[in-house]
């Protein structure tokens, strides 16, 4: 069974970053495919970005192409969110998920364990 712990949210000014922590125990996050999500009050879990097993490879939501970035650090078993140029709009619980797949997908329930997930508040 994963067991993921995220970590690293806060409150931060518009423009500002934030790094996301998501570390895993019980097996090695380098063989799952991984997916972070967003929820903010009130609506639907959105799907924020994904790394697919195979090939490494990121898909981004629109609303986070340029601004997001997934990586990895295979040794601490841990993958990481950086969120640059942050808008109220990114105001969310942010989670993380691991999917046993070679590759990712944008739908939530085709993800096997998540986090408690991390709350992202960007307010001046």
């Amino acid at each position: 069974q994963v067991q993921l712990a995220e970590s690293g949210g806060g409150l931060v000014q518009p423009g500002g970053s934030l790094r996301l922590s998501c570390t895993a125990s019980g097996v090695s996050l380098a063989d799952y495919s991984i997916g972070w999500f967003r929820q903010a009050p009130g609506k639907e879990r959105e799907w924020v970005l994904c790394e697919s097993h195979v090939g490494d490879t990121t898909y981004y939501a629109d609303s986070t192409k340029g601004r997001f970035t997934i990586s990895k650090d295979n040794a601490k078993n841990t993958v990481y969110l950086q969120m640059n140029g942050l808008r109220p709009e990114d105001i969310a619980v942010y989670y993380c998920a691991t999917r046993r797949s070679r590759f990712c997908s944008r739908n939530p329930i085709d993800y096997d364990s998540w986090g408690q997930g991390t709350q992202v508040t960007v307010s001046s």
